[in-house]
């Protein structure tokens, strides 16, 4: 490619911790660009232990929730991998969703004013040392000016391709030309000859989003009012077993990558296009597990 090779998204699950530590070295052997943890296996956790499991790559959370820890606890931890892994850290931060803090017996507030509070909370931080970048999860335009006025980037997860130029335009000037802001989207992907069986992979992967109201209110910003809001008619009617075949083969495409190696590298490149700066690949197989779907990803982008 003429380009970077994408960053990718990497979970660990019990019983498999030690394997995704030699998958994470596998990654940055084969020259991928960041590797970024979600919450669930525990992203802070295994980003530790990335710290002293590879060399050379950035990684970084792909995004711990802001309510499951204080501030300043979270301070102390996020600095600590900062300063071991000699500053590859990233600490991706957001308000999650109403559905998974539930399940944590949390619940949420104000997001734009907890983030804010959050982030001073771990600058105000006593005994800390030097923070790393801190990058939010975003969607809607306030909280994405918010990241260009308190962190040092920010990160999609499912945006629209097609909506990122009037997303990003709300950004000041100074951080729209700053290479060093980070700007990231986690994007759905599976690579495969049969671009129907991928297609039906990435829709499964995306029907629990489009139940969430705030996804839902994103996407119809984006131009997809038709899809939500006949979505939003099946579950008031209790037909979740619909949503699938109420996502439009052009949402699809706007918001996720499938088919041949050559047209997810061609999909890559129109990302960075759109000005995402680091595309974040979230692998999954037509055929197999977490291992296969990496497995084709290699080869995807074998030199």
């Amino acid at each position: 490619m003429s380009i970077p090779l994408p960053a990718v998204s990497l979970a660990a699950v019990p019983g498999r911790r030690l394997a995704t530590l030699e998958l994470a070295r596998e990654i940055e052997r084969h020259g991928f660009s960041g590797i970024y943890c979600p919450s669930f296996g525990d992203g802070v956790a295994l980003c530790e232990a990335l710290a002293f499991s590879t060399e050379r790559i950035v990684f970084g959370t792909g995004i711990q929730p802001i309510y499951t820890r204080p501030a300043a606890d979270f301070a102390q931890a996020a600095s600590f991998i900062h300063e071991v892994s000699g500053g590859r850290f990233r600490f991706g931060i957001g308000v999650s969703h109403a559905p998974a803090l539930a399940r944590l017996g949390l619940s949420g507030g104000k997001p734009v004013e907890d983030t804010r509070r959050f982030v001073e909370g771990m600058r105000s931080a006593q005994r800390v040392g030097e923070l790393p970048p801190i990058v939010l999860a975003t969607l809607r335009k306030r909280m994405i000016a918010l990241a260009g006025e308190v962190a040092e980037g920010l990160m999609f997860a499912n945006g629209a391709r097609s909506h990122m130029k009037d997303s990003l335009s709300v950004l000041p000037e100074a951080k729209r030309s700053d290479p060093s802001f980070f700007v990231g989207n986690m994007i759905p992907t599976c690579i495969s000859d049969d671009r129907e069986a991928a297609k039906l992979v990435n829709r499964r992967t995306l029907t629990g989003y489009v139940m969430l109201p705030n996804y839902r209110n994103y996407w119809k910003e984006a131009g997809y009012v038709e899809e939500m809001e006949a979505i939003e008619k099946a579950l008031q009617a209790g037909e979740r077993d619909r949503i699938p075949g109420l996502l439009s083969d052009r949402w699809l495409a706007d918001t996720t990558i499938f088919g041949s190696a050559a047209q997810v590298r061609e999909e890559v490149e129109g990302w960075y296009a759109a000005g995402i700066r680091t595309p974040i690949l979230v692998p999954s197989s037509a055929v197999g597990n977490q291992m296969k779907a990496f497995e084709e990803l290699f080869a995807a982008f074998a030199d």
